[in-house]
């Protein structure tokens, strides 16, 4: 079987606030693979796996999704949280119900008739960006927020800027966070050791597992969820974990699957490219390259000091080229800047484009959403800081 991977590390967080060249994932997908790659992904047993970066590169889904159907290769993503392709499964994202069923097509009457409802509303709902934006000019009076982290979104200041403007507030959450700083109502929930559940693989196979650490007095997310939408007089009919497996499996079986879900995506690619490469930012700036490490400043790390000591020690990576058009070099230190902020680290030198630099996205010392308000191919400035 061949294997392509188009970039590493689910969300599919909207443009970033900051000026922006995107890398180059669009056009390789598109047209400027070589005949032997495209020959070896039309062979029986060809599969394309895309990872998180690629939902951050306007275009490059939808050329991931041609390049399958011109192939014929299977196309596989791999998120980065565990629970991403769960959610997905389980109707998460605003255009989809339970097991991949579109908003407004035939087989929403499915989910009506398991929910006990007469129809559901044939409009898509609202992504999380969306959401907060709504919350933020005032057309929503409340939320409700799941373990959520601003911090990992793509706007930090303006997701924690929407919660403040927010009527009320209820968090279910396991620990002190931003969120519950700014909640009304806070319930203490259900770590995964102490509650039974189900984890899908990036394959969709599901695994279940009981409780490893049962703790009586502590309420799941379920719970909590079905003790609100009964005084809300919207009853779930999910008393337990089991009634909510049961009717999960009922909607995602494979019978019962409808054969067309969400159409593929069709967003058209920015200019990316300039005789042949990358668009040169011009002296003084670099396109920001970044994803997570596996070891960073993830709030599951809170309290162990001794694994977060194991993590890779934070630095920013470039060619030499562009270490010393900004008077440093291997060992030195540079500061990435935009006009959010700016962020300190040494410098690495490795194999990379011109006037490319990467940091890591949310370890100590360089947390890029939350200091400079970019992502993954946001325009930086770049100075050396000695």
């Amino acid at each position: 079987a061949s294997l392509a991977v188009l970039a590493s590390g689910g969300n599919a967080p909207p443009d970033p606030p900051m000026p922006s060249a995107r890398a180059g994932e669009p056009a390789v997908a598109a047209g400027t693979l070589s005949p032997a790659v495209v020959g070896d992904l039309s062979k029986p047993g060809a599969v394309i796996l895309a990872g998180e970066r690629l939902a951050e590169v306007p275009g490059a889904l939808t050329a991931a999704a041609r390049l399958a159907s011109v192939t014929g290769a299977k196309l596989g993503w791999i998120p980065r949280r565990a629970g991403e392709r769960g959610a997905v499964e389980a109707g998460a994202l605003p255009n989809l119900l339970p097991g991949g069923r579109r908003v407004g097509s035939a087989g929403a009457s499915e989910v009506a008739a398991a929910w006990g409802v007469a129809a559901l509303p044939g409009t898509p709902g609202l992504s999380t960006s969306e959401i907060l934006s709504a919350t933020a000019t005032g057309d929503l009076g409340a939320l409700l927020i799941g373990a959520v982290d601003p911090y990992d979104l793509p706007d930090p200041a303006a997701a924690l800027h929407a919660i403040e403007q927010a009527g009320f507030v209820v968090s279910l959450e396991l620990r002190v966070s931003a969120v519950t700083d700014r909640a009304d109502v806070v319930f203490p929930v259900a770590a995964v050791a102490e509650k039974p559940g189900t984890f899908v693989n990036w394959e969709g196979r599901p695994g279940s597992f009981p409780a490893a650490l049962p703790v009586p007095t502590v309420r799941t997310d379920l719970h909590v969820l079905a003790a609100i939408a009964d005084e809300m007089d919207v009853h779930l009919g999910l008393p337990d974990v089991s009634a909510a497996r049961a009717e999960l499996a009922r909607l995602t079986q494979p019978k019962t699957l409808p054969t067309a879900t969400a159409a593929a995506p069709a967003v058209a690619a920015s200019s990316l490219s300039s005789a042949g490469g990358l668009q040169d930012p011009g002296p003084g700036h670099s396109f920001l390259a970044t994803w997570h490490n596996l070891l960073d400043a993830g709030r599951l790390q809170d309290g162990e000091p001794n694994l977060a000591a194991t993590a890779r020690p934070t630095v920013a990576r470039m060619s030499a080229a562009t270490a010393a058009e900004h008077g440093t070099a291997d060992g030195g230190k540079i500061t990435v800047a935009t006009s959010r902020g700016e962020i300190t680290v040494p410098v690495r030198i490795a194999e990379m484009p011109d006037r490319v630099v990467w940091l890591p996205t949310n370890s100590p010392g360089s947390q890029v959403r939350r200091a400079l308000g970019a992502g993954h191919g946001s325009l930086v400035t770049v100075r050396s800081a000695e």
